[in-house]
């Protein structure tokens, strides 16, 4: 039996077959077709055991351990066209700059507050909100230097946005690693099919890392400072590294002298002038932030104040991917840019603002209440979803911090041929593109698409059992 044979994706839109009239991608679709589920079967279980082999993994924290698990792979890409990419690209690059424009304004003059186009105290009174970074200037005015734009398609086929990361957006080495395994596993989907590489990520990123650097530095050197072996994404950092050609480092690695980084080396201490840190704020310093982090390096911040050194992503980037602003971003772009938004928001109702948080209360169960803060797809509740209980608990957090919430309809997300093991069934999707900002901004061509495995599941996150798949950005 052929591979897509009783593959139905209903009413919802299809990432290989497209909308109703499913005359998307049929060269791919073809190709695919011409296998059996048994040999895709195959193919899949030798790339889990290769994943695994190769050490591809995240860690999941419970109460006791720390698992390393492979995250999930499904061998069925997700294919774009050439023309859906130019209209994602141009969208993200719109995005970053509106992101860019904002977080320079915030920790400047304050226009926009002062304009009350963003509520002051929504933003000020942010937890990720530095006031340390008042005044501080930056290289390009360019804070977020690596940003994963969270994306979602409706049964139209329109991209939405669901949120902005741009604090240290993760999950770009299981693109890479995904394509590396597709053409192992298959080579054959490639032959003719004019796919765009994603291999120059790492390049890129050491190239916006030296745009960053203090200007009077002939040879800069640049570090990927990582919180170690424990961390969920340390097979990222091992794997960025390597793609720089840079040292992966720890907090205990770097030393400051004068105001200046050194890391230590065999040789001796050798200075640093630009930092890809994946550490969060509060463990960067501990003079500067928390007193009791043992992640960071004492004297780091005062460096950076200094201009001595560059962080990427910069202090206090926090502040803006946070999902209260984000349900901002349109009027962020229209007032900094001064055009509409190419990627919309998914329709958003602020619950700090009054009628917001009465529409969310009289219609808590065809919504998705979000936390403003939270990520990892935690503290979510899906209203058609949720018990009587769930939804009672939701209400009462609403009614008593109301500020603390977001809420967004259902969207019926779209969905990509997956293997199961019911055979091929259509599944959730969702895509991560990464932009990287130096002196401009380069967006990787795909991203990551993650995919809720489990049947008529919404949430696609590693941590909560989702997959990736490998995302193809056709040449033509």
């Amino acid at each position: 039996m052929s591979a897509l044979a009783g593959y139905d994706p209903g009413a919802l839109w299809c990432e290989l077959l497209g909308g109703a009239e499913r005359r998307q991608h049929t060269d791919v679709a073809r190709h695919l077709d011409a296998f059996s589920l048994d040999e895709l079967r195959n193919r899949a279980v030798a790339a889990e055991r290769e994943l695994y082999n190769l050490g591809i993994t995240f860690t999941v924290y419970s109460e006791k351990d720390a698992i390393d698990r492979i995250l999930p792979f499904d061998l069925i890409p997700r294919v774009l066209t050439a023309d859906e990419w130019t209209h994602l690209e141009r969208g993200v690059i719109q995005r970053v700059t509106a992101l860019n424009a904002f977080i320079h304004d915030i920790y400047h003059d304050r226009k926009i507050l002062k304009d009350g186009v963003v509520p002051a105290d929504l933003v000020l009174g942010n937890a990720n909100y530095r006031p340390e970074m008042v005044g501080v200037n930056v290289a390009h005015n360019t804070y977020v230097h690596v940003c994963g734009i969270d994306l979602v398609r409706d049964e139209s086929g329109q991209f939405l946005v669901l949120e902005d990361n741009a604090r240290t957006p993760s999950g770009v080495s299981y693109v890479i690693e995904n394509r590396h395994m597709m053409q192992r596993a298959f080579p054959e989907l490639f032959k003719g099919t004019g796919v765009r590489p994603v291999d120059s990520y790492g390049p890129k990123l050491l190239a916006a890392m030296l745009d960053i650097a203090p200007s009077h530095v002939a040879d800069p050197r640049i570090v990927l400072l990582s919180p170690g072996v424990f961390n969920s994404a340390y097979f990222e950092h091992i794997f960025l590294a390597r793609e720089m050609g840079v040292p992966l480092v720890e907090g205990r690695d770097l030393v400051i002298l004068n105001d200046h980084v050194f890391m230590k080396t065999t040789a001796g201490l050798a200075p640093v002038h630009a930092i890809y840190r994946r550490i969060d704020d509060n463990f960067l310093d501990p003079k500067a932030f928390l007193p009791t982090s043992m992640l960071g390096v004492p004297g780091l911040f005062e460096a950076y104040k200094k201009g001595n050194v560059a962080l990427a992503n910069a202090v206090g980037t926090g502040a803006a991917d946070d999902k209260a602003v984000y349900a901002y971003l349109p009027r962020i772009i229209k007032y900094y840019l001064d055009e509409d938004a190419i990627l919309p928001n998914v329709e958003t109702h602020i619950c700090r603002e009054a009628d917001g948080l009465a529409y969310t209360l009289a219609n808590l169960d065809q919504l998705v209440v979000k936390p403003v803060g939270e990520s990892g797809g935690y503290g979510i509740v899906i209203g058609p979803k949720a018990s009587r209980a769930e939804l009672d608990q939701m209400r009462a957090k609403l009614i008593a911090d109301p500020a603390n919430f977001i809420s967004q309809p259902v969207v019926g997300l779209s969905v990509s041929p997956t293997l199961t093991d019911d055979g091929i069934r259509p599944r959730h999707v969702d895509l991560r593109p990464f932009a990287i900002t130096g002196r401009d901004t380069w967006v990787l061509p795909g991203g990551l698409t993650r995919v809720a495995l489990k049947k008529g599941s919404l949430v696609v996150n590693s941590s909560q059992g989702g997959g990736s798949k490998d995302t193809w950005v056709l040449e033509a």
